[in-house]
């Protein structure tokens, strides 16, 4: 994917990654519950990567648009998040619930930035002493 969600600076561009969560939302599968995320995110290396909910008649088997974005993640040859976006069917940001801030933790470089309701925060300020690879590493040394 075209790494259209930077700025000239390298920081990053919300309005085009919210527009990349938002085409990534247009491929959501939600009969059930009708309501279409889409995700977005900035990887360390400039990749952009996407998701979206894709809903299953057992609700408990339905992968959450973060979800979705990890795999794409992992299947693009990896790195770590940088930035992150996640939007509703009508394009407005999202918070992730707390198991997917932790899915996204779990892949986050150091400092990654949320676009949430109440503006741009740390991975950190959404997740506050969260546990992680990181910690694993840490006991290893």
């Amino acid at each position: 994917m075209s790494d259209a969600s930077r700025t000239a600076s390298g920081a990053a561009d919300w309005d085009a990654l919210r527009a990349i969560a938002t085409d990534a939302m247009r491929l959501s599968y939600s009969p059930y519950s009708r309501f279409p995320v889409g995700a977005a995110a900035i990887v360390d290396d400039g990749r952009t990567v996407r998701g979206a909910n894709i809903e299953n008649a057992s609700y408990g088997v339905t992968l959450c648009a973060e979800c979705s974005l990890v795999s794409d993640l992992v299947m693009s040859g990896g790195g770590k998040l940088v930035a992150f976006t996640c939007v509703d069917g009508h394009g407005a940001v999202l918070m992730p619930c707390g198991r997917c801030r932790q899915l996204l933790f779990e892949h986050s470089a150091p400092g990654m930035l949320l676009e949430t309701v109440s503006g741009v925060k740390t991975i950190d300020e959404v997740l506050p002493d969260a546990f992680g690879p990181r910690t694993l590493k840490e006991y290893e040394d």
